[in-house]
């Protein structure tokens, strides 16, 4: 079985965009660099308009995610409640801000705020959004490179 091209080469813009974003979360010393290359992997297409929905969405939802974590973290115990509380206040808000396609990534981004002790969580909250931006961005630039492979036509195989 054969590997559209379409496939190959998102992987290849995936994988690179992702070790870029390590790279240079790693060299500027970001605390969890790991963050930079997912937000890559997520948000990489083939196509800058899609890599920009795809990135702002994501940057929406880590907000809310980081935020409500944040605060949660400064008013509440810590406690399983607290993160079941911080990832449901966290996914309808994403509703409310018309961003539901990515309700998830709030929802676990709230919880990965409450769950991290002894960290300062608006410190956290913002190292979140700095790697979750850094991902998004190497992903957008690698998304402008023009395309090395072309699809075979439509009446022959790949």
């Amino acid at each position: 079985m054969l590997i559209p091209v379409i496939h190959i080469q998102l992987a290849v813009r995936a994988s690179v965009a992702a070790v870029l974003s390590l790279a240079i979360a790693q060299f500027f010393g970001l605390q969890f660099p790991i963050y930079a290359a997912v937000a890559a992997i997520i948000v990489t297409d083939l196509s800058p308009a899609e890599t920009t929905l795809l990135g702002w969405r994501r940057m929406v939802a880590s907000a809310i995610g980081a935020f409500t974590g944040a605060i949660l973290t400064m008013v509440l115990p810590q406690s399983v409640w607290t993160v079941g509380l911080g990832i449901l206040v966290a996914m309808l808000l994403c509703h409310f801000f018309r961003v539901s396609e990515v309700f998830r990534i709030a929802g676990y981004t709230s919880a990965i705020v409450i769950l991290s002790r002894g960290i300062d969580p608006w410190h956290l909250a913002f190292e979140r959004l700095l790697e979750t931006a850094l991902g998004i961005a190497v992903a957008w630039i690698i998304s402008c490179v023009p395309k090395l492979l072309r699809s075979p036509p439509k009446d022959q195989p790949q």
